[in-house]
């Protein structure tokens, strides 16, 4: 999973903030907020989750755990977690310059990928 985030997350992540940042440039007050908040939400969906819960399985080498009901317990752990996540993306987005934004996210993402996990407990 180390290898995962540094690679795979740490360009692709960055480079959604920066998105982010140019396409809400034009926006101010709640509009912009909001909107920057809701991006990243949207970043960060149910396929996002599931995506991570099959990185889990790969590297656990839990094979024949994978399969379609990664995506439902993707689904109700996003579910679940939008008031949190709500918070910690407002947060992110708009109170973290963009150059410490990726390491606020990578931040609130390894304590998400403890709850990711445990979402497989709780909502199989």
């Amino acid at each position: 999973m180390a290898f995962v985030g540094a690679t795979f997350y740490a360009f692709e992540i960055p480079n959604y903030f920066d998105w982010i940042v140019k396409k809400t440039k034009d926006l101010k007050g709640v509009r912009a907020v909001l909107s920057k908040t809701g991006l990243a939400i949207a970043y960060f969906n149910p396929l996002w989750v599931a995506r991570h819960l099959l990185f889990i399985k790969l590297f656990s080498a839990k094979f024949n755990d994978i399969g379609f009901n990664l995506i439902q317990i993707a689904f109700w752990s996003f579910l679940v977690n939008i008031p949190i996540s709500f918070l910690a993306n407002y947060l992110i987005q708009n109170r973290f310059k963009l150059k410490w934004r990726f390491l606020g996210s990578a931040i609130y993402s390894a304590i998400m990928a403890i709850y990711y996990a445990l979402g497989e407990t709780i909502f199989s």
